[in-house]
């Protein structure tokens, strides 16, 4: 019997990072004249293994019916939350899954899930019966900072804003960025956020499994393509993307 795998995408945010001055939250920025989110649902729906796509959204979305109209095996649900955690949990609940359905947590910030780094995502997981997620190497020198007092005048309309300085530089060698997807048992992932539903140091599903004392997630090697687009010039990065794929 094949496993149950459902895909989670949490898009009740804002993205306030991105500089999008219409009020439209940045998951549905067009690119190449497709919403941010609908590409990332589609690297999704690339796996025929993934049953079904459940996008969590704000309960007052007006974007997200004709963002995601047409697509197969997708679903949409107003059910977010205040913060990433409380929507990943709230789409769980939502979605009445049996403890050992193993879910896909993907950001609907990263449309450029490759299917292959996906697959062995997936492959992996299973193969090891344990939660994993998509990670990268660090390949830059990594500095830990701390604040420094400025020297020049601080009450001037044009005072410099805050500095920091190096405190220390740390070992890059056990280093990984986190991406998503994030994959996991339904069941150790409701434990998870619901033992750390008010530590403010989970930032991902993994953290929160991580802090709970789960069975330490996999890493598997992701993609660059699948970097999370958050500021303006990561928009300009990934449309040059497409442009190169066009051509």
């Amino acid at each position: 019997m094949k496993p149950s795998l459902i895909a989670i995408v949490p898009a009740a945010g804002i993205g306030a990072r991105a500089g999008c001055a219409d009020g439209v939250p940045k998951q549905y920025r067009l690119l190449q004249g497709e919403p941010m989110l609908r590409r990332a649902v589609l690297a999704l729906l690339a796996d025929p293994r993934v049953a079904e796509v459940r996008v969590a959204v704000a309960a007052d979305d007006p974007w997200v019916a004709q963002a995601l109209a047409g697509l197969p095996r997708t679903v949409w649900r107003p059910c977010g939350g205040p913060t990433r955690a409380a929507t990943v949990r709230a789409a769980l609940q939502d979605a009445g899954l049996a403890p050992g359905v193993w879910v896909l947590v993907h950001d609907a910030a990263r449309p450029g899930l490759p299917a292959s780094v996906l697959a062995q995502l997936i492959d992996t997981c299973l193969w090891q019966d344990r939660g994993g997620l998509l990670a990268l190497p660090v390949a830059d020198t990594v500095k830990c900072a701390m604040p420094v007092a400025s020297s020049a005048r601080q009450d001037t309309a044009s005072s410099p804003p805050p500095l920091d300085a190096v405190e220390r530089t740390l070992p890059r060698d056990r280093l990984w960025l986190a991406q998503t997807p994030q994959m996991f048992r339904a069941g150790a992932l409701i434990a998870a956020l619901d033992a750390c539903a008010t530590d403010d140091r989970v930032t991902d599903e993994a953290s929160a499994v991580e802090l709970s004392g789960g069975l330490p997630p996999l890493l598997v090697p992701g993609s660059r393509r699948n970097d999370k687009l958050t500021w303006p010039e990561d928009f300009e990065w990934f449309e040059s993307c497409l442009r190169g794929q066009a051509e």
